[in-house]
């Protein structure tokens, strides 16, 4: 029972994380917030961001808002789930936990992107919709460094091999840094 429980916390605030994490990227890869996609992840996710907003102000182009919502998402699902567990951590190491984990997310979002943007040039090359042009709008700049320095082989493009492996990679080394691992 507990097992199932951890799981549905765990997939719900997953869920909610990438949505969040999403709206911190969005401007960072000057996503057309004119987009229907781009629209309804700020109104999912505004009820959490706009309040705390008027408290913290964007530093730069740093959503500081969005980025203490999300830490405090993510910090507070290893509380409940090392509570579901029976155990506990200090702040600290709860705090550099849910760092790590978000950049584990960060890069879990990355690589989800970068697997749908490949879907898509398969099954509908050169179709636009809202999805399209928003997962085009993440993944042309994480794929195109890579495509300077593989060349297409036979109109095959295999440049998101490299960014998903290096992604995978850091996946790896952040979840090993991890203090408390869960």
């Amino acid at each position: 029972m507990i097992a199932a429980l951890d799981y549905i916390i765990q997939a719900v605030s997953s869920l909610v994380i990438f949505v969040i994490l999403l709206r911190f990227w969005l401007p960072w890869f000057r996503v057309d917030f004119r987009n229907p996609v781009a629209q309804g992840i700020l109104k999912l996710t505004s009820p959490l961001v706009i309040p705390l907003r008027r408290i913290l102000p964007p530093i730069g182009r740093v959503d500081t808002a969005t980025v203490v919502v999300v830490f405090a998402i993510q910090y507070l699902t290893i509380v409940v789930r090392l509570f579901l567990v029976g155990a506990s951590g200090a702040f600290g190491p709860l705090a550099l936990t849910s760092i790590i984990y978000l950049g584990i997310a960060t890069a879990n979002l990355f690589m989800l992107v970068i697997i749908v943007h490949i879907l898509l040039g398969w099954f509908a090359p050169g179709v636009y919709n809202p999805v399209t042009a928003l997962v085009s709008s993440i993944s042309n700049p994480l794929l195109s460094p890579f495509r300077r320095l593989v060349p297409p082989l036979g109109g095959f493009d295999i440049t998101p091999v490299i960014p998903l492996i290096l992604l995978g990679a850091a996946t790896r080394l952040l979840m090993s840094w991890a203090p408390i691992p869960i």
